[in-house]
């Protein structure tokens, strides 16, 4: 009898323990933006309550029991620019700016993934490749190959972002090879020549060994930023078919050989030419090099990334670019747009990342480069000597990069027409619940988890993160 009642003494303790543990988790965290910026990013101060209540409002069901891609990371790109950008602020300056994008405490933002260009992007204040060359030389084994004006600001840059996170994610993109590797012996447009093909895979090769010894490791290449638009300075034109033999032939062979462990992916460009990335996937001889394909949304439809993931689902996407600005009525933020848009459309399409473009542009929007450099440019932060301020693109991928640390987990959840959402499990065992309100008017609607429901209101065209 003595032990009986242990036994029911302990089962009524392991209750009130396991209790005590669903109420601590029945509160749910909630971080907004407003469109009329009543709320930049803003912690609540009133958290929701899960509870047994119903109503006939829509219902955002999230079931961790189904689950998708894990992610990688969320972030922008670090051009040229905006590394000139900050390394000209004091050290305290940059520190604090550095701190608010890349550190994770208080209302940091947790920025986990970069993109760097391989040598100059059209946001430096000029066109240069790593190994530059009077007309009509050539360097075919890459003797001259020289960092040269990263070693300036984009590496100083990334030393001290590194100090801050050390396992941040790197994407290298090149937006040119050398001229006198190309057809038109431009930084312009053109074409690569097939003889120089081994030469452009040594090329990458070296950068990737450079850039290992100042300390900064490349974890990802695309081969060719915006491979089908020839028209930024500078640019390429590299068409699929070439693409896929320089991969099959050239780098991919030259990876292995070298014992590098970057990985390789495919396209960077729009979603309206899925055939692109699928074309070259299809031939097993280039896909074995290959870890997945990027993509912009400047064209197509962001569904295009679950077509190619569905044609080859042992490879990965990821989404590279998009620039995500606003200029007209700076009284107002429609935020819900790009979240709605980018952050929930991607990473709902199994995109295991999200970059926007770009980090940081001065107030006049430079640098860019002449014939063809990007003259709208915002930055996620604007730099104005010392001082700086926020941005949509800041606030929108702040909505995802704190709390979906590299290792969450998309699992499922309802997508509502007006109340687009995306749902994640962290490493922590938390759960991060996205959403938009993409109505003008204020939107209510409950959140259901394990049969337990919270009601929650957004206004019209804004954003919550809701955390528990």
């Amino acid at each position: 009898m003595k032990y009986k009642l242990q036994y029911f003494l302990t089962l009524i303790l392991l209750s009130t323990v396991s209790n005590v543990k669903a109420q601590t988790n029945s509160k749910i965290d909630v971080w907004l933006t407003n469109r009329d910026k009543s709320a930049l990013f803003t912690r609540q101060d009133k958290q929701l309550q899960f509870g047994s209540a119903t109503n006939d409002n829509p219902v955002i069901k999230v079931d961790d029991k189904q689950t998708y891609q894990s992610m990688v990371g969320f972030g922008f790109a670090l051009t040229g620019g905006s590394a000139m950008h900050i390394i000209n602020m004091n050290a305290g300056s940059r520190l604090k700016l550095l701190q608010e994008v890349f550190g994770t405490k208080g209302n940091d933002i947790g920025v986990s993934y970069l993109r760097l260009s391989i040598g100059s992007s059209d946001l430096n204040d000029h066109v240069f490749s790593y190994d530059d060359l009077p007309d009509g030389e050539t360097d075919i084994n890459m003797d001259k190959f020289d960092l040269g004006p990263d070693k300036k600001d984009v590496i100083p840059v990334m030393k001290e972002i590194l100090a801050l996170n050390p396992s941040i994610k790197i994407l290298g993109s090149p937006w040119s090879p050398p001229k006198w590797m190309k057809t038109n012996n431009d930084t312009r447009g053109g074409r690569l020549k097939p003889e120089y093909y081994a030469a452009y895979a040594k090329y990458f090769v070296k950068y990737i060994k450079q850039m290992k010894a100042k300390g900064i490791t490349i974890d990802a290449i695309t081969v060719q930023n915006e491979p089908l638009h020839p028209g930024n300075n500078p640019s390429l034109l590299l068409t699929g078919p070439e693409e896929k033999d320089f991969i099959k032939y050239n780098l991919g062979p030259a990876f292995k050989a070298a014992g590098i462990q970057t990985k390789i992916l495919i396209y960077d460009h729009n979603a309206d030419r899925p055939d692109y990335p699928i074309t070259i996937l299809d031939d097993p001889q280039a896909a074995k090099y290959i870890d997945g394909s990027a993509f912009h949304l400047y064209g197509g439809s962001v569904d295009a990334f679950t077509q190619v993931h569905n044609a080859h689902p042992d490879k990965n996407i990821y989404f590279t670019e998009q620039m995500v600005v606003q200029f007209h009525d700076t009284s107002r933020m429609i935020i819900s747009e790009p979240v709605g848009t980018i952050i929930i459309g991607a990473t709902r399409n199994w995109c295991r990342n999200v970059l926007e473009w770009n980090l940081a542009a001065g107030p006049d929007f430079k640098p860019y480069t002449d014939r063809g450099g990007c003259s709208m440019c915002q930055g996620a932060v604007t730099i104005d000597g010392n001082s700086y301020s926020k941005n949509i693109a800041y606030y929108s991928m702040a909505h995802i990069s704190k709390f979906v640390r590299p290792g969450s987990v998309r699992i499922a959840s309802n997508d509502l027409e007006s109340l687009p959402n995306v749902a994640f499990t962290t490493p922590g065992n938390k759960k991060v619940l996205i959403v938009a309100n993409e109505n003008n008017k204020p939107q209510t609607f409950t959140i259901s988890y394990h049969g337990k429901n919270a009601s929650a209101t957004l206004e019209g065209k804004a954003v919550a993160t809701f955390v528990w």
